[in-house]
């Protein structure tokens, strides 16, 4: 079979469904935002973009600070919610029953129920038509202490994060492998057993 062949548009997907709280602690808002990602790494560089008619787009810029949490199958309700009901007639937090904490760099509220927020800085604002890029300096990572193991690493695969592909929200599967694993060298079977046998044979002297 070919292809179908449709006319440009948005259709890179998955994308991460991530609400972006904005604001103060005393006067918040949450807007979900699809149209967000990574753009540098140092500094750690990310963005959002937003349509200047949305009630968190002069919020976010007149603070310059936003704080991106990402969302998993718990909040997905929630996240649905607050992307489609504007925060210039409801009280988001209130409403879904979420739960403001405090930033350490920014005064924007973290969402509680986020298993990572990612505090941002805004660094250049870029008009690009329909929407405006909001390019942020990525100051704090606030991680979930419940996800991170007795080693010390986030365990990322607990968080049941969610992903938005055209239109709708889904769950992320199983991990089916890890940066890097397709140069990996593998491990020599024969010297493995040589080895395994050599040290059952040694005796005590």
């Amino acid at each position: 079979m070919g292809r179908k062949i449709w006319k440009a548009g948005t259709f890179e997907y998955p994308l991460p469904a991530v609400m972006v709280s904005n604001g103060t602690m005393e006067k918040s808002n949450i807007i979900t935002v699809a149209w967000t990602g990574i753009l540098n790494t140092n500094p750690a560089m990310v963005y959002i973009s937003i349509r200047p008619i949305r009630y968190s787009y002069n919020l976010i810029k007149e603070s310059g600070e936003f704080v991106i949490n990402l969302t998993n199958k718990q909040l997905a309700y929630a996240t649905d919610w607050c992307g489609v009901r504007s925060g210039e007639k409801y009280d988001k937090f209130k409403e879904m029953k979420l739960h403001k904490e405090k930033a350490q760099f920014v005064k924007c509220p973290l969402i509680k129920e986020s298993p990572v927020s990612i505090e941002c800085k805004v660094k250049n604002i870029v008009s690009l038509g329909s929407h405006d890029m909001f390019i942020a300096e990525v100051l704090s990572i606030d991680a979930d202490e419940k996800y991170i193991d007795e080693k010390g690493a986030f365990d990322i695969s607990k968080c049941d994060l969610i992903a938005y592909a055209n239109g709708g929200y889904y769950p992320l599967g199983k991990k089916i492998g890890k940066f890097g694993f397709s140069v990996k060298k593998k491990k020599n079977k024969k010297n493995k057993k040589y080895t395994s046998k050599k040290k059952k044979t040694t005796k005590k002297v």
